[in-house]
């Protein structure tokens, strides 16, 4: 069961705990807290067997874009993603801002920049020399990292980014302290790349606030980068 499944079960119980309690005070028919609660947890059980999990990731999207602050991160921290990816010549094949526009182009999760993968993926393979690729799409994965803490002064997303770079280099037996080391000289270059693009990332970010095209986007920034 997903994580987010699990909130909407933990919220459920929470309010048949507070209704017990306040119910008879505010004269609240028992009747609502029970049919509120039998409706999440239909719902969480309904995600998690038919969905895996994105029900849930969708809705939680849907009441956090409300929040300009939020939508703007996230715009921020994909454009990070995107421009350190083009600056290293890594293709970028699509993106989404949102878990709903991820649904709809047929994404697995909460949105975000796909690139090409395909030289990762061969350079993986056992007895090749990966070093050079492997740092490349190392830092990409922390570009979203960087680009947060360059425009904001505090990070608020990139779990999931340090999680696959971490897993990708646990793979290539790296040791876990090694790893860290490998995340933060990562974490460093996409900031460097990213200082030294601040023009096109400007660009960039408001060019994917109008949802341009992955070419246009490129397009963008291709004067300034």
């Amino acid at each position: 069961m997903s994580q987010l499944s699990l909130n909407l079960i933990a919220i459920s119980i929470f309010t048949v705990t507070m209704a017990s309690l306040l119910g008879p005070i505010v004269h609240l028919s028992p009747l609502l807290p029970a049919i509120a609660t039998a409706g999440a947890l239909g719902i969480a059980t309904l995600d998690t067997l038919s969905w895996q999990g994105q029900g849930a990731t969708l809705l939680l999207d849907r009441l956090a874009r409300f929040s300009p602050q939020y939508r703007q991160r996230i715009v921020h921290h994909e454009a990070g993603h995107f421009l350190v990816a083009h600056h290293l010549g890594i293709p970028v094949t699509g993106y989404s801002l949102s878990a709903w526009e991820a649904f709809r182009q047929g994404q697995p999760g909460q949105g975000g920049v796909q690139v090409d993968a395909q030289a990762l993926a061969q350079t993986l393979q056992p007895g090749t020399d990966s070093t050079a690729v492997l740092d490349r799409y190392c830092t990409v994965w922390m570009a979203g990292v960087a680009a947060e803490s360059i425009t904001y002064g505090d990070v608020q997303g990139g779990k999931d980014d340090r999680q696959v770079l971490r897993a990708v280099l646990l793979q290539q037996g790296l040791t876990p302290t090694a790893c860290e080391q490998a995340e933060r000289w990562a974490l460093l270059r996409a900031k460097t790349i990213l200082k030294d693009q601040s023009t096109a990332f400007t660009a960039l970010v408001t060019a994917m606030e109008d949802r341009l095209s992955v070419a246009d986007c490129i397009q963008t920034i291709a004067p300034t980068s």
